[in-house]
């Protein structure tokens, strides 16, 4: 193993120092989301301030909300709402839609078409259009915001899998293992997912970004996370009124979205070309 000023070296793939620093950004939100519970100085929903939209002090790092609430600990909560619904939801749909996608490839003809066409169909309809219509109407829940945006991104997951799998499902290994009698799933599980692993793991970051926005967007347009709990989208939506005088209490939510969706970005963009390429 070596290292250098630039590049940080393992396991035979190279993270160079950019890569690096948004792997550390996604590993300190992760923890934030997973230990917030036990981190946060104030309970969300208690009113620890008389001083609405009360200035950053030693007693409150990041100030009040619109009701005297600790802004620090409601950011440090709305990280397990925003990064645990979006990764939740991410997954569902990259899980179904790369399952879809490797089956369509592999077995082809009328299970391809229709899949292909009744995805392409689900694909058409604007995400956050969609969003609006399905929570609006069904009234919002973590449930139902996880299942509307697993539905949203499954078809963009499903047609990013089928095309990898139909250049794979061309290769000589897959045509022996075919030859041999193997079956669909065998071919699915031993030859295809294999060597788009990789890929399909750079997408997931990818579309974990845009569900990240997405379930901001629908928390600002009030169908998110329901009070007293808030992701980060809810609480710039409550506090957004106070910006000229409690700016902070909408800044540092905003700030909190484009740390993790940068840091994320960054990561995928600088991921190993082994790793996005192909999984050995």
């Amino acid at each position: 193993m070596t290292r250098s000023a630039t590049h940080i070296h393992a396991a035979g793939y190279s993270l160079n120092l950019v890569g690096l620093l948004g792997f550390l950004i996604v590993v300190v939100w992760a923890m934030v989301a997973i230990t917030a519970p036990w981190i946060t100085p104030y309970p969300i929903g208690e009113i620890v301030d008389f001083d609405y939209f009360g200035p950053i002090s030693d007693k409150f790092w990041l100030g009040t909300d619109y009701l005297g609430r600790d802004i620090l600990s409601r950011i440090l909560m709305g990280a397990r709402y925003t990064v645990g619904i979006s990764l939740v939801a991410v997954t569902l749909s990259c899980s179904l839609g790369v399952t879809l996608g490797m089956t369509a490839a592999v077995v082809g003809g009328w299970l391809d078409t229709i899949l292909s066409r009744l995805l392409d169909a689900l694909n058409s309809i604007p995400s956050k259009l969609f969003g609006l219509v399905v929570v609006a109407g069904v009234g919002s829940s973590i449930p139902v915001l996880i299942l509307t945006l697993g539905v949203i991104y499954t078809p963009g997951a499903f047609r990013f899998a089928r095309a990898l799998a139909v250049n794979i499902n061309t290769m000589d290994f897959v045509t022996v293992a075919r030859a041999r009698g193997e079956g669909t799933f065998f071919l699915i599980r031993s030859e295809v997912l294999p060597n788009i692993i990789g890929p399909v793991l750079a997408d997931l970051g990818l579309r974990f970004v845009f569900t990240v926005l997405l379930l901001s967007g629908l928390s600002f347009l009030g169908l998110g996370v329901q009070p007293p709990d808030a992701d980060w989208g809810a609480l710039v939506r409550e506090n957004i009124g106070g910006l000229p005088f409690g700016a902070p209490a909408v800044i540092f939510p905003s700030v909190a979205i484009a740390s993790l969706t940068i840091g994320v970005n960054l990561l995928i963009d600088n991921l190993p070309q082994k790793i996005r390429d192909r999984s050995n």
